[in-house]
């Protein structure tokens, strides 16, 4: 559903994530990193302070950086994020698509799937630790 690519940032704690899949574009990773977006992404920054969801394009007024910009120039439009959990061990997703908007069906499928994967997660420190290296490098 996200054919340009998804970031699931998952029970945030002290400021890293306990699990991250990313699977935009290593152009844009790279280009990313090489910029320091992540001090200045209005996306995560957004994240980090709200649950619910927003549509990237209703952030840029909050993007002096041009962080959004940016992503859209490399093909990633249609971008929304998702947040969900308490602020110590948030859960964040980014998700594009290049040719339209997603539904308000496939948002709720999408919401559904990141809830889940938050709940499932929640004891992770718990699991044994074969489980949380699998896990790590799916």
């Amino acid at each position: 559903m996200c054919d340009t690519g998804y970031a699931l940032a998952v029970h945030l704690r002290m400021a890293a994530p306990t699990l991250l899949y990313q699977t935009y574009s290593q152009a844009w990773a790279d280009h990313y990193t090489i910029k320091g977006f992540m001090l200045f992404d209005p996306v995560v920054r957004w994240g980090l302070t709200n649950t619910g969801r927003v549509m990237w394009d209703s952030l840029t007024g909050e993007d002096p950086e041009g962080v959004i910009a940016a992503a859209n120039s490399f093909g990633l439009t249609h971008g929304w994020t998702y947040a969900v959990g308490p602020v110590n061990s948030r859960t964040i997703g980014g998700l594009t698509r290049s040719t339209r908007a997603h539904s308000l069906e496939e948002v709720a499928e999408i919401e559904g799937i990141v809830n889940g994967i938050h709940d499932l997660t929640t004891h992770f420190d718990d699991f044994p630790k074969k489980v949380q290296d699998k896990l790590r490098h799916l």
